[in-house]
């Protein structure tokens, strides 16, 4: 592979203008197709194989037009104090604004309060169901504006509105501190390379794989069916990883131009030797990424192949318009240890014998290795104890930020009907093959009614041909509660007794019933999901480094860091630790797919930093250096370009914690904190650590296996031998680099 790999850089770098031109026109192509493109629905959001999903799916059947998936509004009101909604004046302000609500295109139905039954028992709040032919997310400005309008005349007759529900859902924000975490990444690549040239080399080449990526993904979003989230993903991991890959072969070409070696010579072996683990890397993110369809969960698989799709360009970008790039900049790229005449005045940044800080700290871990073994694994212990009491749960409006107007019409429903009011629970009674459809219907009412935690059931509502009935159930705990869950699954657990008597099939559906699917279903593929990703990477892994112990410890690392990391979030966002600096305005469960997505993410990403050190590690030793010395030498040459990446992506993960979407922000927060757990504390500190224990006994491999593993030459052993031909033959080694 390095050899090809070397062709391949040379040849980007002798003709840039081809391929300069060919990342353009693809960045055209793509931008031109989003512009193009029609408005992107929302997402839908299925969990084939579950309950929640086969109620779903049998109320769109049985009850056709009923416009089950279209936007629905919860128009609040509550009376000044000391008086009631059933007041005279303030009943007239309901009413007038129900009839208001009825006016628009896209408006299906809406429910008056006073006729739904709707007010609270001390009459003081009451609220206006409104539901949409379409989706939230394809609900037009100009339907949204006159409910919010509609809600501020009420407000101006004496009584407070508040509007939940999905009608006004909006694409998240980000903020500023999106573009804060590229500005830290700016300055830290401009550290490292103490060249303005080179350290805007992999940003540029990371935003135009990011603007490919997205655009791409704008374009389809309306066909494949993607939320904004996909594309908010996307950006975040291809940025991340499109700045770190060009990173590593911009820094390994200055390596090679310090050794002496003509600037289209050394793309060439750094695209060869860096940019074969730029590919393993890349691969390890792609596996981890794909895997995600293992859940099946659609919208879940859909990000994830997103993603990968992004990862991958940021791969390509980084093997050929990197060199190309460098072609184009020529002498403005300096040898390593060389800075810009703006920046250090063309000197030498340090004398050349002077050992730089990952030689100092390797030398350190190779002479305490159990010292620094311990306590980083008890430090990552310590992390990972709040992940013991992780709770799992999908975000409602209570979780929302206490200003908006969905909070506070939760807040109100809440206090005028209840906490489980804002999750009722819908029971679907299939009668179909029933003898007595509505004394079977009858009986489940009844059952249901005697259970615990039980505050409402409405009377049943049949479809037009009377095969199917539908109960609301309200529960007295809120949506996210465990009494509530073990309401839903007692409910379920008398479907079976009911069926045996009646032929009556019951099911369980609703939001807080999908909710609880969810995380189900996302616990039990967690297990199967991480075999899958960790087993792959692990096979992957021995190729490139020709080990079974290396590829092992690994693995083990990844997965105290991101237990640690899980730890971190539940600390943040379920018991609060740190909330008001995060822009956490209210705690609870943790998103349901957070561990899973976790484990997926951070497996790829972890596995970056373990195959660029290592590989440097492992070159040394092949080269023959003994295990402690190689080491040292894989931190002399990479230790601080791996720091400079980590923090690269801690910087651009942190950037979307400042984002008004709530699963992105904790999303943002894990896996900046996972990050850093993995690259300071287990790659810089407990690798080095394990690899000095180890000894010669870390690069160990059968030696059937070894005869069966391909050789991939990940560290450029085969262009070692080539340049050692070229020295023996100089006129054939002028032919072979084309001099």
């Amino acid at each position: 592979m390095a050899t090809f790999l070397h062709k391949l850089g040379r040849l980007a770098f002798r003709r840039r203008h081809v391929v300069a031109l060919i990342w353009v026109a693809l960045l055209t192509l793509a931008g031109v197709g989003a512009a193009s493109a029609p408005a992107a629905g929302s997402s839908s959001f299925s969990i084939p194989g579950t309950e929640a999903q086969r109620a779903f799916d049998l109320l769109e059947q049985r009850y056709p037009g009923m416009s089950a998936d279209g936007a629905t509004a919860r128009v609040v009101f509550k009376a000044p104090g000391g008086e009631k909604v059933t007041a005279k004046d303030n009943k007239a302000v309901v009413e007038k604004t129900v009839g208001e609500l009825r006016d628009g295109s896209e408006v299906a139905s809406v429910a008056d309060p006073f006729t739904a039954h709707a007010v609270s028992k001390d009459g003081t709040i009451a609220y206006a169901q409104v539901k949409y032919k379409v989706s939230g997310m394809e609900l037009q400005d100009a339907s949204k504006d006159a409910l919010k309008q509609t809600a501020q005349s009420a407000r101006d007759g004496g009584l407070t509105v508040e509007i939940g529900g999905d009608a006004l859902s909006a694409v998240p924000e980000t903020g500023a501190t999106e573009v804060i975490g590229i500005a830290v990444a700016a300055v830290v690549l401009v550290v490292t390379f103490g060249s303005l040239v080179a350290a805007g080399l992999p940003l540029f080449t990371a935003l135009i794989g990011v603007g490919i990526g997205v655009s791409t993904i704008t374009a389809l979003a309306n066909v494949l069916d993607l939320g904004s989230t996909t594309s908010t993903l996307a950006m975040m991991i291809g940025l991340a990883v499109g700045i770190d890959y060009a990173l590593f072969i911009v820094s390994r070409y200055r390596a090679e131009l310090a050794e002496g070696r003509e600037r289209e010579e050394a793309a060439g072996r750094a695209v060869g030797t860096a940019g074969s683990a730029v590919v393993f890397a890349g691969l390890t993110v792609l596996i981890a990424l794909v895997g995600l369809a293992v859940v099946n969960i659609p919208m879940l698989t859909k990000m994830g192949v997103a993603a990968a799709g992004t990862v991958a360009i940021a791969v390509l970008i980084a093997l050929t318009m990197i060199p190309a790039l460098l072609g184009y900049a020529g002498r403005r790229v300096k040898p390593a240890g060389e800075k810009s005449r703006l920046l250090g005045g063309g000197r030498a940044a340090a004398a050349r014998g002077r050992p730089n800080m990952g030689t100092r700290w390797a030398s350190f871990v190779v002479r305490r290795p159990v010292a620094v073994l311990l306590l980083g694994v008890i430090g990552l212990g310590a992390a990972a104890v709040p992940a013991s009491q992780l709770q799992l749960g999908l975000p409602d409006d209570g979780a929302q930020p206490a200003s908006t107007t969905q909070r506070r019409a939760y807040d109100l429903l809440s206090e005028g009907f209840g906490p489980g009011f804002n999750g009722p629970l819908m029971v679907v009674v299939d009668v179909k093959d029933s003898e007595h459809p509505k004394a079977a219907v009858t009986t489940v009412t009844d059952d249901i009614k005697g259970m615990r935690d039980v505050v409402t059931v409405t009377p049943p509502t049949y479809n037009a041909s009377g095969d199917t009935a539908m109960i609301t159930v309200v529960p007295g705990s809120k949506p996210s509660s465990a009494t509530t869950e073990d309401l839903v699954h007692g409910i379920r657990g008398a479907g079976g007794g009911i069926q045996a008597d009646t032929d009556a099939k019951l099911l369980v559906t609703g939001t807080t019933a999908m909710n609880i699917d969810v995380s189900q279903k996302l616990n039990d593929a967690l297990i199967p999901y991480l075999a899958l990703v960790v087993g792959l990477a692990f096979l992957l892994l021995i190729v490139v480094f020709r080990s079974i112990l290396v590829p092992l410890k690994a693995a083990l690392g990844f997965l105290l860091s991101v237990t640690a990391a899980l730890g971190a979030v539940v600390a943040v966002f379920q018991w609060g630790w740190l909330s008001g600096l995060m822009g956490v305005d209210e705690t609870g469960p943790v998103m349901s797919m957070m561990p899973i997505f976790m484990v997926g993410v951070v497996f790829g990403l972890a596995m970056d930093y373990e195959v660029f050190l290592v590989t440097r590690m492992r070159e040394a030793y092949v080269h023959g250096e003994n295990p402690g010395q190689a080491i040292v030498t894989g931190f002399r040459h990479g230790a601080r370009v791996v720091v400079a990446a980590a923090v690269i992506m801690i910087a651009v993960f942190s950037g979307f914690i400042g984002s008004s979407e709530s699963m992105i922000k904790m999303i943002g927060f894990g896996l900046a904190i996972a990050v850093f757990f993995d690259a300071f504390v287990v790659r810089m500190a407990l690798v080095p650590a394990v690899l000095a224990l180890l000894g010669r006994k870390a690069w160990w491999l059968p030696k059937w296996l070894d005869h069966v593993l391909p050789n991939v030459d990940v560290e450029g052993e085969g262009l070692r031998t080539r340049r050692d031909e070229d020295r023996r033959d100089p006129d054939q080694g002028r032919e072979l680099v084309g001099v």
